[in-house]
């Protein structure tokens, strides 16, 4: 038994963040940002609010889109690196904030790569016959790790949140068809956020040295999340007897523009079957494919019986590919 996507959303806070803006913040210009990147604008969710904040209004628009209770959905999977805290789970205080006692709920931390990990594992349990609706969300508040001060890394990075229904299909041929995902805790030293865990808790001195915001080796994560994203594409069509012709919509993590179309490149597509809109919210990390996959159908970009793959790659390092067919 397959899982399928029965219904998609995201939230995205309403103040924006333009390159205009920031060229009044740090020293950089609309020009530079858009050229290296093709982000324009991002958004900021409010100081005295959580992820679990944008998580529970994009659980609460999937709801509302199929027509049913909080109290239907079995499990949530929520995919964050940016929780409103180490304890409880972010998934938590979103079951919480939906009143709803009849599910489980837990977090998933695979960096940018964290919601296709949670959708492949939401489709495990379908399988397995236990649980019947599933919501998988990514969401990330990045904007409370970035350093205003570093014109390099936070001219990238957002936030948001996006999110799927998954249920058991009730047609032969849709839902998520196969997967190839990958982990290399090597890649820690490229990217990370090295204060406030437990082996580095806060203090004066992490504090002072600014280790509680994100650190990115760019020019090494550019070259692994190219290979990573293109090579599992190609592996993945290629064990289900498909060519790159046959994939209907490519939906990657939308990290840098120069990234996608690198790999749009590699891995033959033209550019009008990658849907891209980094233009408008930035890197928001497990939020980007949600984001996109809720945008895409929303524009009919994807319609029932098309095949999609979604790549991502993260922290970690992680990344991966996920191919499914549409059942709506």
């Amino acid at each position: 038994m397959r899982g399928i996507i029965t219904a998609t959303a995201h939230y995205v806070p309403d103040t924006k963040l333009t390159n205009k803006d920031l060229e009044k913040m740090v020293h950089t210009s609309d020009e530079w940002i858009t050229s290296r990147t093709g982000i324009k604008e991002r958004r900021i969710l409010d100081k005295d609010k959580g992820s679990s904040y944008m998580a529970t209004k994009t659980a609460e628009k999937l709801l509302e889109k199929r027509g049913i209770s909080a109290d239907e959905i079995d499990l949530i999977i929520l995919a964050t690196a940016t929780p409103d805290m180490y304890v409880p789970s972010a998934a938590a205080l979103v079951q919480k904030n939906l009143k709803t006692n009849n599910c489980w709920a837990f977090d998933v931390n695979a960096g940018c790569s964290g919601f296709i990990y949670g959708l492949v594992m939401a489709s495990k349990f379908i399988a397995a016959k236990k649980e019947k609706k599933i919501i998988v969300i990514g969401v990330e508040k990045l904007s409370a790790y970035v350093d205003y001060e570093d014109r390099n890394l936070c001219v990238l990075f957002g936030d948001g949140a996006g999110g799927v229904l998954l249920e058991p299909s009730q047609e032969d041929g849709y839902g998520i068809f196969d997967y190839i995902l990958r982990t290399d805790g090597e890649g820690a030293k490229y990217l990370n956020l090295r204060g406030g865990g437990s082996a580095m808790p806060a203090s004066v001195e992490t504090l002072s040295n600014k280790l509680h915001y994100l650190y990115q080796d760019g020019k090494t994560v550019f070259k692994f999340a190219v290979k990573g994203m293109s090579d599992t594409f190609l592996r993945l069509i290629k064990q289900n007897g498909l060519k790159a012709e046959d994939i209907d919509l490519f939906i990657p993590h939308q990290a840098n523009n120069r990234i996608i179309s690198v790999v749009g490149e590699k891995i033959g597509l033209p550019p009008e079957k990658v849907f891209v809109n980094i233009q408008k919210y930035g890197n928001t990390s497990a939020a980007t494919i949600p984001i996109a996959m809720s945008e895409a159908y929303d524009a009919k970009r994807i319609k029932k019986g098309d095949k999609v793959v979604l790549s991502a790659f993260g922290a970690g390092f992680t990344w991966g590919s996920v191919l499914f067919r549409s059942g709506h």
